[in-house]
């Protein structure tokens, strides 16, 4: 028997959570939505969707991300650091602005992270990322659904 793929939402900051879920819908796919109590929403998920509410330790969410995805799965996040957990089990990691990360991609994303750390402790201030557009949800959109029809297909 083969497992189904999921989807997994890293719902604490996640911009494009509709798309995504509507997306799901559409292939008949579950989906793990995951957040903290501090991001809790009293929005209604249809029913293929499994709302996981973890407490607001630091790391929580990530880790119960971690803890249900297995090789196959599909998770949503922006946070670099699930991401290279996530990529060394196998699972296909998506940006809610559309970037497929890969090995060598995740290891820029790592070091970029760690270098504006370190200015942040130095006292210097540092860019956030850029407001997302309708062209960022648009892209993000036709890849996740690149995403979803391949592994439909094999």
């Amino acid at each position: 028997m083969t497992n189904v793929m999921t989807v997994l939402i890293d719902g604490d900051a996640c911009p494009v959570k509709d798309e995504a879920i509507g997306l799901c819908g559409k292939y008949n796919l579950p989906v793990v939505y995951v957040s903290s109590y501090a991001h809790e929403t009293s929005k209604a998920f249809p029913g293929y969707v499994q709302k996981i509410t973890v407490d607001q330790e630091a790391e929580a969410a990530d880790m119960a991300i971690v803890k249900r995805a297995v090789k196959g799965d599909v998770v949503i996040t922006q946070d670099h650091g699930l991401a290279g957990l996530l990529l060394a089990k196998g699972i296909t990691v998506i940006t809610p602005r559309g970037k497929v990360v890969t090995d060598l991609y995740i290891n820029t994303l790592l070091s970029i992270r760690h270098d504006q750390g370190k200015l942040r402790r130095a006292g210097k201030k540092t860019k956030g990322p850029k407001k997302m557009t309708g062209e960022d949800r648009a892209y993000f959109y036709t890849q996740l659904e690149k995403i979803l029809s391949n592994r439909q297909e094999t």
